[in-house]
């Protein structure tokens, strides 16, 4: 599971650096839809230890004192110190998103 600004991209050769993975691919939400099923699609929290996955963390992140996420819902939300997100999820941290480019 990556977690990175939503301004970012995941820069899939980076991801696969920090992880130690040669297989790294982008799934589609339908590839791990049945891995949430409390969660609506596209709105799973970034606690991927309670799925079973390892969490990869933008180093960006760092540089905030708080993470807002998706609580399961598109409607709700959660606000967490930083310090606390890393202190619950124990992520793997690294440069893993590009910046996205406005098209305008």
């Amino acid at each position: 599971m990556a977690v990175l600004p939503a301004s970012g991209k995941v820069d899939v050769d980076r991801l696969s650096e920090v992880s130690g993975s040669a297989d790294v691919k982008i799934a589609t939400e339908q590839d791990f839809r049945s891995a949430f099923p409390e969660c609506e699609l596209g709105a799973m929290p970034p606690f991927g230890y309670l799925y079973g996955m390892d969490v990869y963390m933008d180093e960006r992140l760092s540089k905030d004192l708080e993470i807002v996420f998706n609580a399961g819902s598109h409607s709700e939300l959660i606000r967490l110190a930083y310090q606390d997100f890393v202190r619950l999820v124990k992520p793997r941290i690294g440069g893993i998103s590009l910046t996205r480019v406005s098209s305008s």
